[in-house]
């Protein structure tokens, strides 16, 4: 495993972040008992990851909890989050905090991300920072976060504003391939802030899917939004894989959003052992070939449309 810095936090992160939510939320989705769950947390740990990322609306902190009881709470660092939608306040946002704590069974919280934030939420995120504030006072969280919701706001609309802010620790920001907003948008900041960097969707459903690459492609294709020779093949990422290049597609996702500059740790989501295991070798691997970054970022840099951004509930495979 490779690590680095979180940002300014100084917490020593693995550069592969286990997500327990997705769609496979650690196989409880696909029918896994929550200590078959907790076993994938151990197998994620016996490759080297030590940041896990969960959420109350996940379901998950309580397998995170069961994993936790037999590793060294130094050995990993755990994020977790809360919403602030439908009226929730400070108030309702420390008892999420509590309410983590317990579920996980620890005493302290690494990173608390406030969960998926829009641009009109933001003004009433800023007003639970003062409780965020308290409760790292308290020692129970030792970093502040805040995550977007790229589903909605593609554009990075709401994380333009919070890196101006300087109460943000951390960030967690969708990227990949087709959707490359964030290199202007956040990571400059970021970077020359000492923010940490979560990223999220570098796989997710569309890249685990070549057929719906091509017609995804078509479609864009047909709008001129992309290059016609693109929306005319069954393979358009094809280029991607080829000798001192990517084995495969998803290979290559992960690579090029592994070693995006501003990007510490690349969050994905498994319910299966095997392909936790396929997922961090490919985060392991060198870089593409610069020809090949440079292609795509000619080719899908400009795309700012929201493509391959699912939610949870939609169709589609493990992020």
């Amino acid at each position: 495993m490779e690590y680095t810095t979180l940002g300014r936090t100084g917490l020593r992160v693995s550069v592969a972040g286990l997500g327990t939510g997705g769609f496979s939320r650690l196989g409880l989705k696909s029918g896994k008992t929550e200590d078959e769950s907790a076993r994938l947390i151990h197998e994620a740990m016996d490759l080297g990851i030590n940041f896990i990322d969960t959420a109350p609306s996940y379901g998950t902190e309580g397998v995170v909890g069961k994993a936790l009881k037999s590793i060294p709470r130094d050995k990993v660092v755990v994020a977790t989050k809360a919403q602030i939608r439908n009226g929730a306040g400070a108030k309702e946002v420390t008892a999420s905090i509590d309410n983590s704590l317990k579920a996980m069974g620890i005493d302290t919280i690494d990173v608390f991300n406030l969960h998926g934030i829009e641009l009109n939420e933001y003004d009433h995120a800023m007003s639970v920072v003062p409780a965020l504030l308290d409760a790292k006072q308290k020692g129970k969280i030792r970093h502040i976060g805040i995550t977007e919701n790229p589903i909605n706001d593609f554009t990075n609309a709401m994380l333009k504003r919070a890196v101006k802010d300087a109460v943000w620790e951390v960030t967690m920001v969708g990227f990949h391939m087709m959707h490359q907003a964030a290199r202007q948008n956040v990571f400059p900041a970021t970077q020359k802030d000492g923010v940490g960097t979560l990223l999220m969707f570098a796989v997710r459903s569309i890249f685990a899917d070549p057929p719906r690459v091509a017609r995804e492609m078509k479609a864009l294709a047909d709008r001129g939004l992309v290059e016609r020779w693109l929306g005319e093949t069954n393979d358009p990422l094809g280029f991607l894989v080829h000798e001192g290049g990517a084995a495969n597609m998803i290979e290559a996702a992960y690579r090029y959003a592994r070693h995006e500059p501003g990007v510490d740790v690349v969050l994905f989501g498994t319910g299966d052992a095997e392909h936790l295991r396929k997922n961090v070798a490919s985060l392991l691997k060198p870089p593409l070939p610069q020809a090949d970054r440079e292609k795509i970022a000619k080719l899908f840099g400009h795309l700012m449309i929201g493509i391959g951004l699912d939610s949870h509930s939609g169709p589609g495979a493990k992020r």
